[in-house]
């Protein structure tokens, strides 16, 4: 069983976040960048079905070099080997082919990452790459089991939660509790040093979408205190200002 995971290189979320002075990129400047959390389920639901199927677990990731200790922690956690597409991720759908063209040449039986990345949270990109690829999508799965070529998950949908069978190939977007996380011990740390990051040239079409602008969400207003006597003037508030009435 071939396994495909894919991880994005995301802001720490105890990251203060500050724009560049033309407000079209992040400023990285003393940021603290991390595997994006939902993949850390994804890798480590891989590396679990990889320890009872047998098979190869590889990681992949869009991204410039600065990403690459990141994919070494992926490694040490215990995938087998992982793949950089050389490019900045500059949209979802860019993105969706660097991934779709990985598994075409590598012939891989599931692939797996993230619901959704935590800074964009654009819960896009496994859709596209199902689509590129032709193959059936199931997203956000909770559980994840694989009996030969057959897995059966488990999502929550409105009122409840549905159990999917769907054979090999697919993709599947990963969320909490599928596993618990792991985190790199020693041996990992070291063994990941020589395990092989292979370096790709991006592929397929330019990005379709760019950004103009970056702004911060407006500074939240101070309260306003109401005497219990002037409820009258707190209704007249909810309408006209909050206007949730």
């Amino acid at each position: 069983m071939k396994f495909l995971v894919c991880i994005s290189n995301v802001p720490d979320t105890t990251t203060k976040i500050a724009f560049t002075p033309d407000n079209k990129e992040l400023n990285k400047a003393g940021v603290q960048f991390v595997i994006n959390p939902w993949d850390e389920y994804a890798l480590t639901r891989a590396i679990e079905l990889k320890e009872k199927l047998g098979g190869n677990v590889t990681v992949l990731n869009v991204g410039e070099a600065d990403t690459e200790p990141n994919i070494r922690k992926a490694l040490a956690i215990g995938a087998d080997d992982a793949i950089r597409v050389n490019a900045k991720p500059t949209d979802a759908f860019f993105v969706a082919q660097q991934i779709a063209a990985a598994v075409k040449e590598g012939g891989y039986d599931i692939i797996l990452m993230g619901k959704e990345s935590i800074d964009y949270n654009g819960f896009q990109v496994h859709g596209m790459v199902g689509e590129l690829l032709g193959i059936p999508t199931v997203a956000p799965a909770i559980k994840l089991d694989v009996e030969g070529n057959t897995a059966t998950l488990e999502r929550e949908i409105e009122g409840g939660k549905e159990i999917v069978e769907v054979a090999t190939p697919f993709v599947v977007s990963c969320q909490e509790p599928m596993c618990e996380p792991r985190i790199p011990n020693m041996r990992g740390i070291m063994t990941a040093r020589t395990k092989p990051l292979k370096v790709v040239e991006p592929t397929g079409e330019a990005a379709r979408t760019q950004v103009t602008e970056f702004a911060l969400p407006p500074k939240k207003q101070g309260v306003k205190l109401i005497p219990a006597e002037s409820a009258g003037d707190l209704i007249k508030l909810l309408r006209n200002e909050a206007k949730v009435i």
